[in-house]
Parts: C-alpha cells; sequence; structure tokens
C-alpha cells in the first residue's frame, strides 16, 4: 500500500468506517430505533471527511512531484476513484435508512431477500483493502462480479414485488421496498467502479470488467494458457472507430517460448458486426496477399452484448504519417516508393473491367449531421451574391449526387477502404509496406482510397511551414502517382470523380476538428468543389481538378 502522508492508513479506515455503516444499516432494517438513525447519520459526515481529506492528499501527492513513478501514480488514481465510491456507498446506505421510514409494516422489507444482499455487499467491501495490497487480480475480479450477483438479486425481486403489487395490497410498503433495493443495486454499480479501479492500478490501464473478461477469452482461443499477470497490456487511445484497442505481450524474455500472441499483438473490442467485418477483411487480404496485413491470433464473441474481440499480429515498423512528421528524406523516399509499387500491384492483381456508381455524395451526407453538431454554422442557406445565385449546401449536395449518377468509375479494384495515412505501416528493415484497420475493405472505385490518404495527409494538424512543405511534397507525389495509374488505365474521369471525392473527405473531416480556422478552410475547399462541379458545362473527360487545392 501507499506510505506517504498517511494516505493508506486514511483509506483504510474509510473501508473500515464503510463497513461499520454497512453493519449499522443491516441492523437498523431489521430493527428500527432513533439511536441506532442517529449513529448512521452522523457516521456519514465522517465518511465524507475521510472521502474528502484522501482526495486532497491525492491531488496534492500528485501535482506536487514532476517525478512520480508511474504504478505509484496509478496506485493513486486508483484509491481517489475508490474512495468516491464508498463514500457513495455510505451515502446509499443513509437512503436505505430514510426509506425505511415509510414503511408501515417495517418486517416487510425482510420478507425479502435483504439480508443475502448485505452478505454480498459486506464480504466484498471486507475484500478491497487485500486487493489494492496485494494487487490480487482474481480478487479485483470478484469484486467486480459481485455487481452482476446484485443485479441478478434485485432483478429477481423486482419482479417479486412488481407481482405482488397485481394484488392491490400494501401498494406503499411494497413501493418502498423497490427503492431500497434500488440503492442495494446501485451499491453494487459502485463496487463494480472499485473493482475496476483495482484491475487499473495493477495493469496501469483502464478496462472494464466484460473487456478484459473478453480478453481473457480471446488470449485463450488464440493459445495462450499463461497466467494473465504474465500479460503487459497498454491501451491505445484516440481510436475514432468505438473500437477499444490495446498493445500486448509477454512480460520479461523476449526470446522466450511464448506462443506470438504473446510476443506481441494487438488487442481489438467493439461492436461484434464491426469486428466481424474486419475479421472476414483480415482473411480476404490474407488470401489473396498473404503477409501484407496482420495474421489473426485469436477471436471471441459475446453475442448476448452484441460484442466481439480479436487478436493480431503486432506489425513493426512504423505508420507513415509518424514517418512524414519525423523521418529523413532517404526513408520517406523508400517508404513512398514501396506504397506505390504495393497499391499498384494490388490494383493491377483486384482489377475488374466493370463500370460501378460511387458513392462519394451518399457517404458525405451520411456524416453530415456529425459535421453540423460540431460546426452548425456549416450548413449553408442560399443567399444572393450581385448577380451570382449561391445554392444552399443542401441543393449543391443534391446536385452534385445527380452529377455523380452519370460518373461511374470505369472499373473497380480492391480498396483498403479506410486508407489514412495512419493505416499504413512500414518497415524500414525488409523494405515492405503493410495495412491496417480493414473493416472497410471491398471492390469498388480506386479514387476512394487516394481521395482519403490525400486529406488525411492535408488534416494533419501540422502548421510549421519546413513540416507543412514536407507534407504538401508527399500529397504531390501521391496526387501524381494517381495521375499516372488512371493514364495506365485509360481512365479518362478520374479527375471528376476525384473532385467529389475530395469533396466528401474534406467536408467530413471537419467533424474531428475543433480548430475553426482549419475546419473552415477543408470546408471552404469542399464547398469549392462541390461548386465546381456544379458549374462545370464541358465533358467530364475534359474537367481539370486544381492540384494546389490539396496544399496548405
Amino acid at each position: 500500500m501507499l506510505t506517504f502522508e498517511g494516505l493508506d492508513e486514511n483509506f483504510k479506515f474509510l473501508i473500515i468506517e464503510v463497513l461499520n455503516q454497512l453493519k449499522a444499516t443491516r441492523e437498523f432494517v431489521n430493527s428500527p430505533s432513533r439511536s441506532l438513525f442517529r449513529k448512521i447519520t452522523s457516521r456519514d459526515d465522517y465518511i465524507d471527511n475521510l472521502k474528502t481529506v484522501i482526495e486532497n492528499k491525492s491531488y496534492s501527492r500528485i501535482n506536487s512531484s514532476i517525478d512520480l513513478d508511474t504504478k505509484l501514480l496509478n496506485k493513486i488514481r486508483a484509491i481517489q476513484v475508490s474512495s468516491v465510491n464508498l463514500e457513495r456507498i455510505g451515502d446509499h446506505c443513509v437512503n436505505i435508512v430514510n426509506q425505511m421510514a415509510y414503511l408501515e409494516d417495517k418486517g416487510q422489507i425482510n420478507r425479502y431477500e435483504c439480508s443475502e444482499a448485505f452478505d454480498i455487499i459486506e464480504g466484498t467491501v471486507e475484500k478491497i483493502a487485500a486487493g489494492f495490497s496485494d494487487e490480487d487480480m482474481p480478487l479485483a475480479l470478484e469484486i467486480c462480479k459481485s455487481e452482476y450477483r446484485l443485479d441478478s438479486l434485485y432483478k429477481e425481486n423486482f419482479n417479486r414485488i412488481m407481482a405482488e403489487m397485481g394484488s392491490g395490497k400494501n401498494i406503499p410498503d411494497l413501493v418502498t421496498c423497490l427503492f431500497i433495493f434500488r440503492y442495494l443495486e446501485r451499491i453494487g454499480d459502485s463496487l463494480l467502479n472499485i473493482g475496476e479501479a483495482i484491475i487499473f492500478s495493477i495493469l496501469g490501464e483502464r478496462i472494464k470488467i466484460e473487456q478484459f473478461e473478453s480478453l481473457q477469452q480471446t488470449l485463450s482461443v488464440s493459445g495462450y494458457d499463461g497466467s494473465f499477470s504474465d500479460i503487459d497490456f497498454q491501451g491505445i487511445w484516440g481510436s475514432r472507430s468505438g473500437c477499444r484497442i490495446g498493445h500486448i505481450q509477454a512480460k520479461g524474455d523476449e526470446n522466450s517460448n511464448n506462443p506470438p500472441v504473446a510476443q506481441g499483438s494487438i488487442y481489438k473490442e467493439g461492436n461484434l458486426d464491426k469486428i466481424k467485418l474486419e475479421k472476414r477483411s483480415l482473411e480476404e487480404w490474407g488470401a489473396r496477399f498473404p503477409g501484407m496485413v496482420p495474421e489473426i491470433f485469436g477471436f471471441h464473441e459475446t453475442k448476448e452484448e452484441n460484442k466481439g474481440s480479436m487478436l493480431v499480429e503486432f506489425l513493426p515498423g512504423c505508420t507513415l504519417d509518424t514517418m512524414i512528421l519525423t523521418s529523413d528524406d532517404t526513408d520517406l523516399e523508400n517508404a513512398l516508393f514501396t506504397l506505390e509499387q504495393t497499391l499498384r500491384h494490388v490494383w493491377t492483381t483486384t482489377k475488374k473491367n466493370q463500370p460501378v456508381r460511387t458513392t462519394f455524395m451518399e457517404q458525405l451526407k451520411a456524416r453530415q449531421n456529425g459535421v453540423l453538431q460540431v460546426h452548425p454554422e456549416f450548413h449553408r442557406s442560399a443567399s444572393q451574391m450581385g448577380s451570382a445565385e449561391i445554392v444552399s449546401s443542401e441543393a449543391l449536395l443534391n446536385e452534385c449526387a445527380s452529377i455523380e449518377n452519370t460518373l461511374p468509375a470505369p472499373f473497380t479494384v480492391f480498396i483498403h477502404g479506410d486508407f489514412n495515412c495512419n493505416n499504413v505501416v512500414y518497415s524500414n528493415e525488409d523494405e515492405r509496406v503493410r495495412f491496417i484497420d480493414l473493416h472497410r475493405s471491398r471492390d469498388f472505385d480506386y479514387i476512394q482510397d487516394l481521395s482519403v490518404f490525400l486529406v488525411s495527409g492535408f488534416r494533419m494538424p501540422v502548421f510549421d511551414r519546413p513540416i507543412r512543405n514536407k507534407i504538401n511534397a508527399v500529397i504531390s507525389r501521391m496526387y501524381s502517382f494517381t495521375e499516372e495509374f488512371a493514364q495506365e488505365n485509360k481512365d479518362d474521369t478520374w479527375q471528376a470523380r476525384m473532385a467529389l471525392a475530395l469533396a466528401r473527405s474534406f467536408y467530413t473531416s471537419t467533424r474531428f476538428e475543433f480548430n475553426y480556422g482549419f475546419a473552415k478552410e477543408m470546408f471552404n475547399r469542399s464547398m469549392f468543389l462541390l461548386e465546381k462541379m456544379n458549374r462545370y458545362s464541358g465533358k467530364w473527360d475534359k474537367f481539370i481538378l486544381p492540384e494546389d487545392i490539396l496544399h496548405y
């Protein structure tokens, strides 16, 4: 435990006081008395004060030290979270004794499984100190699972009380009993938070109990049969997909005989349909182009919760966005050359000479509400500027959607589907490009991938001129590659389709950008391209896309 400024003692005292409060509340429920009521309400003030002391010491220790050990910092944070939830349990005890005043028949509550609920709660609170001091993962999981047991108990008694209400008798007492069980169930929520805080103090990562269990199941499926304490889990934040992503590897000797998953892998957990889709895409990529995407080590699904999880190979190397910002010109040149050759190989191999209708405007409209939530001013109304008529953004999108219907792609290729710079991994050691985050892969227009790639470079929030020039150079390089591939494959309308695709990517990217000036730049470029398409009256194979719209 912690020794500085008596924080560990304060925390232990808080656990003891809450445990005493629970026992006193159980006694009050069995045999109410004024003296016991006063004892419970006065102890609540002491619990509140202890929580405040722990909170102040925690924040003081964190703010006063710049060299605080990460593990100690995690434990302080976990204790602070747990103290808040312990204080909340104390509050629920007071709420329960207050509810007892509304019972005409004080023995009514004991006709249900109230005593069993207190057994679960008291037994769990008694384990909290040991969970922290021993860094006991199984004990932390037991604390978390008490919430499931209390939820189940609440549901059983809820159904029983509701059935008894049907008789029309003792309705006020039955409602009061329901409220008391509701407070007992809410104590379970606090215990779950405490258990997850202990897991955080052990792992150093915030992970919910259902995610933890999913990770254990997926590790088991992958062939790993070691202890979870031998696994190092590091969360990877910033995903916009809604998935939980983490890097997993075995602690200790990297040259040990651990299975591949323990030597380094990526854990991904999220919506079952999305995880299944990515699994199918990885399998398809692996069958078509072995070694170009991560290998799947394990997959697990929980249909009841509509969740899926997957363990895949951790790819060595560096993502392209990081290379643009940090690598020297030679390494970046090698990466871009390898990327071009890889794309040419994939697209040539998978090319199907059949036209396909593109959906750039549909994609834009599907994300429009998200954009307007962040930037409501991007809804443009119809207006007049001198003799020029400016159509509303809604009308402009509809006009361009009609234009898009007349501009099918002349052929399809197998595309990545989410071809941002950070989804391309380059290994300098073996000069190899590999792809990640492939849940949107499909046969479609290659312009989709290239437009996403170009705008993912543009929207990098870096404004230092030398680095910005480097970004612009990469954009120009990939734009030239697009032109070369289009000419090689006799695609005469690529610039018109690219204009629509870039407009889509510029517009939808603004929902991730709170820098209004930069977001406005992307919005204006989107509107410019859509206006240019809408006002164009020539043949689409003669349309010229101004390349400098991609430079900032």
